[in-house]
């Protein structure tokens, strides 16, 4: 997926575990999980606002694309 979280990176700065950061934005440790580890598909923008609150931090240290190389079926026919 091109958009990578790189919410470890911002825990690890901050010496916070998954289970500090879900008590204090109120969600499951098993939600901060998912998103740490990449594999959500989607996040409400209050989680954003709320993680970014607790950890200091704005989006875009959360959040960062990365475009996939393009593939042989994805090249563009010319």
């Amino acid at each position: 997926m091109p958009v990578v979280i790189n919410l470890d990176v911002e825990l690890a700065k901050r010496k916070m575990s998954v289970a500090e950061l879900a008590a204090a934005i109120g969600i499951t440790p098993a939600n901060v999980f998912v998103l740490k580890s990449g594999r959500a598909k989607a996040v409400r923008f209050s989680t954003l606002e709320a993680i970014c609150r607790v950890l200091g931090c704005q989006p875009g240290d959360l959040l960062a694309y990365e475009p996939a190389e393009a593939t042989a079926s994805e090249t563009p026919v010319t």
